[in-house]
């Protein structure tokens, strides 16, 4: 089972990124994903959650408005566009996938970092 994250990075306040998750392992199209992130010192925070089918999400409003989680499961992605960034998204972000609350996995992190 594999989760590799991408696409972080350094951008100014304001700016735009769009973090991808790649999947191999496991039946990616009958897992729920998600994308959690934890800045320095602090615990993770759920910062988008998608069904399997890909049509119900779920956001914090910390980044409602801000953030869409989208996945293709022909491809076994699932994608993060962060829009607005601010200097608090500045984080360690990682894809998560889940299914019967009993299988879970993880992927290793992407840096976004958010300059003021």
């Amino acid at each position: 089972v594999q989760l590799v994250e991408s696409g972080g990075g350094l951008v100014q306040s304001g700016g735009s990124l769009r973090l991808s998750c790649a999947a191999s392992g496991f039946t990616f199209s009958s897992y729920a994903m998600s994308w959690y992130r934890q800045a320095p010192g602090k615990g993770s925070e759920l910062v988008a959650g998608i069904n399997s089918a890909g049509d119900i999400t779920n956001y914090p409003a910390s980044v409602k408005g801000r953030f869409t989680i989208s996945r293709d499961n022909a491809k076994n992605i699932v994608y993060l566009q962060m829009n607005s960034l601010k200097p608090e998204d500045t984080a360690v972000y990682y894809c998560n996938a889940v299914r019967s609350f009993m299988y879970d996995y993880w992927g290793q992190g992407t840096q976004v970092t958010v300059s003021s």
